[in-house]
């Protein structure tokens, strides 16, 4: 693919009334891009421009990046006149549902094929491992075509095209460059989009993944009018009263290991049932253990039912928690991974904190 820019119509670059000029459109801000990354770049806009009808799907319980991400592909496939469906095992987070079409991103258990053949063509984002995408796989043809977008160490390069940067801080970063590398011109729904991705996986842009690069990318998505302290608020700051109530009984039983170097909590299907909380309540709680100083490892275990746990690691140190989380057939980040333990909550407590006490 080219590098040469392409040439756009004043209206093309119409956003709410007001005209960009084309000096407001995407260019490199890193330069050069390196040469296998931009090849990646190049096959996978190649992918999407010779396909159509594609299912669009990211990991289970969606987090802010596999929201933007699946909404910012949807987008591209709106702009470029193509079929696709967006679907997901889990519900949006109420939180995320102000992004543009985050309403149409159908739910797995919800929505079925209605009749319709499985999908031929896919787009995975922000998704580590295939079998992440849980029950939407009934939705993927066995010989289907996969383009794979992600971000995470973990990922297997699974799909016929994978678009993979390890050290991006979200999948949302990697979507700016690839709209960059395809000419593509920004407007004020696909910036906070992007500018959602980022700032959620960057956890405010205080996570040591966020570079320079992601700072750049942030205030140029800013410049078209996104309003990144109503979108801070609403996904950092507010917490709702279930969310509280979940933050209170989950401190209750706070737990330290290894002279306090490890800290976790734990919640049961009881705490969501009684406090009324939901899945995206439990976002942000396992920074609590981790946040306490002298703790190296923070962990929360959500009990799913009797005999699964979901657990979620954060590193504050150098302990490289998706090796841990690979143990058990889990994955993430160097510093936020997680994963399932099928178990009963006390065995499942002992055994993952048994392997963080050896990784110390």
């Amino acid at each position: 693919m080219s590098n040469k820019k392409a040439d756009f119509t004043q209206e093309q670059l119409q956003n709410n009334g007001k005209v960009l000029s084309a000096a407001n459109s995407l260019s490199q801000l890193d330069g050069a891009l390196p040469s296998s990354y931009a090849h990646d770049l190049d096959r996978a806009l190649t992918f999407i421009q010779e396909h159509d009808q594609f299912l669009v799907i990211a990991h289970v319980n969606p987090d802010g990046d596999a929201i933007s991400s699946t909404v910012a592909i949807g987008w591209l496939l709106a702009q470029w006149n193509k079929s696709f469906t967006m679907v997901n095992a889990n519900e949006v987070p109420s939180k995320l549902m102000f992004l543009s079409k985050a309403d149409e991103i159908q739910i797995a258990e919800q929505g079925h094929l209605e009749g319709r053949e499985p999908f031929q063509t896919v787009i995975c984002v922000d998704c580590a491992d295939y079998g992440r995408i849980g029950s939407i796989s009934d939705w993927v043809a066995p010989n289907a075509h996969i383009l794979n977008i992600d971000h995470h160490p973990t990922n297997n390069r699974y799909g016929n095209v994978a678009l993979i940067r390890e050290d991006a801080a979200a999948t949302a970063e990697i979507l700016f460059d690839l709209f960059d590398r395809g000419s593509i011109p920004l407007s004020n729904e696909i910036a906070t989009i992007l500018y959602t991705g980022l700032l959620t996986d960057t956890g405010g842009f205080r996570y040591s993944n966020t570079t320079p690069h992601v700072m750049e990318i942030a205030s140029k998505l800013l410049t078209y009018g996104v309003k990144g302290n109503v979108i801070a608020e609403r996904l950092l700051e507010a917490i709702s009263k279930p969310q509280m109530n979940l933050i209170q009984r989950g401190l209750s039983r706070l737990n330290y290991a290894s002279e306090e170097r490890i800290a976790w909590l734990y919640i049961t299907p009881e705490d969501m049932q009684q406090t009324g909380a939901s899945n995206e309540d439990l976002e942000g709680l396992v920074n609590y253990p981790r946040n306490i100083e002298g703790v190296e490892v923070g962990l929360l275990f959500k009990e799913v039912v009797p005999g699964r746990v979901k657990v979620s690691m954060r590193s504050a140190g150098d302990i490289n928690v998706a090796a841990i989380a690979q143990i058990f057939d889990g994955g993430g980040h160097v510093k936020a991974a997680g994963c399932t333990v099928h178990l009963p909550l006390k065995e499942a407590i002992q055994a993952v904190v048994e392997q963080v006490k050896q990784t110390l």
